[in-house]
């Protein structure tokens, strides 16, 4: 846990990415009108849950007005009131919504990260700024020594993951593993299972491209892959 706590403030301290820096800190200073009394985040924001989770949460990047916002992965936008809410119906989360890292919420066997800890200009960060950040994925995935499943929420994720695995000489190629949404696939043995899904990003919810009830399925799933 300790050597978890260090790896978060390298992370908040990270100034790999000077354009994702320049945006953050603009978007802090500016604020949109909802959010102008708040004390805006605007930096790099840290992996979030329980140390000794079995599932590892990987989405894509901060948003300028949620997480960058707030400090936490998914609180404060309307892709955490998805993901929290549905993760509250499985049992992994204490409460359903998520609006500050004061509000007391805390996870059960889950760890929620992402492929940029950036809010990304256009929620698009660049390929080179996705690579920057893969270390600290790679030794999210050595300190969270218990993880039986990643769900990657998104196509971006999804590939990230892969990438690391690639690198690491675990999988030749990325091509056997098709992004779907709740796809569960075996990567070589002995590490975790991968599963896929929608991002609940507002554009998919609004248009009914993930339900709530698709994403309960893929926590649903995720939680008999790790048991099994």
């Amino acid at each position: 846990m300790e050597l978890l706590q260090v790896l978060q403030n390298e992370i908040v301290n990270c100034r790999l990415c000077p354009r994702l820096r320049e945006h953050c800190a603009t978007v802090a200073s500016v604020k949109r009108r909802a959010y102008r009394d708040w004390d805006y985040w605007g930096k790099p924001v840290p992996g979030f849950g329980d140390p000794l989770a079995r599932i590892l949460i990987l989405g894509l990047a901060p948003g300028a007005h949620g997480s960058n916002r707030t400090g936490r992965m998914f609180t404060g936008d309307r892709s955490g009131d998805m993901l929290y809410g549905a993760l509250y119906k499985t049992g992994y989360a204490s409460q359903p919504h998520a609006v500050s890292r004061e509000d007391g919420l805390t996870l059960r066997d889950v760890y929620i990260t992402a492929s940029a800890r950036c809010a990304p200009p256009g929620n698009k960060p660049a390929p080179q700024e996705l690579r920057n950040c893969r270390p600290y994925l790679e030794r999210e995935l050595e300190l969270l020594a218990n993880v039986k499943v990643v769900v990657a929420l998104g196509r971006i994720a999804f590939d990230t993951y892969l990438d690391v695995l690639k690198s690491q000489g675990a999988v030749r190629s990325r091509a056997p593993f098709p992004f779907g949404h709740n796809r569960q696939f075996t990567t070589a043995p002995g590490l975790p299972a991968l599963i896929g899904s929608y991002h609940p990003s507002q554009q998919n919810t609004s248009t009914g491209k993930l339900t709530e009830k698709m994403l309960l399925d893929v926590f649903r799933n995720a939680r008999r892959a790790a048991e099994s």
